[in-house]
């Protein structure tokens, strides 16, 4: 089992960037593919980015590419997510989210370990 907690949230205003870490619990972090996902107010849990095991291979919401930036640190227990030229609808709340099975899936149900979220307000 593996614990997460995600920091690194706040209000900021549109155009500016923030860091966003995920700290896990345990001993074999990097035997898990790690996701961020964000839920807005009155909206369903979206898909932001996930990464391998090893931090190789990354991959993105469509409508994201380009603006947040998914990375890890196996030997800190730690995945990040950058995101720079922030708009008001990237205001919600993050979360990340492990996957044991490794397949760094887009879809929440494929996470095993969730963390209790951070909220990022972007004011315009």
């Amino acid at each position: 089992q593996v614990q997460l907690v995600e920091s690194g949230g706040g209000l900021v205003q549109a155009g500016d960037s923030l860091r966003l870490s995920c700290a896990a619990s345990g001993r074999t972090f990097c035997s898990y593919a790690m996701g961020w996902f964000r839920q807005a107010p009155g909206k369903e849990r979206e898909f932001v980015a996930a990464i391998s095991r090893s931090g190789l291979s990354t991959h993105y919401a469509d409508s994201l590419k380009g603006r947040f930036t998914i990375s890890r640190d196996n030997t800190k227990n730690t995945v990040y997510l950058q995101m720079n030229s922030l708009k008001p609808e990237d205001t919600a709340v993050y979360y990340c989210a492990a996957d044991k099975w490794g397949t760094g899936s887009a879809i929440a149900l494929d996470y095993n370990y969730w963390g209790q979220g951070t909220q990022v307000t972007v004011s315009s």
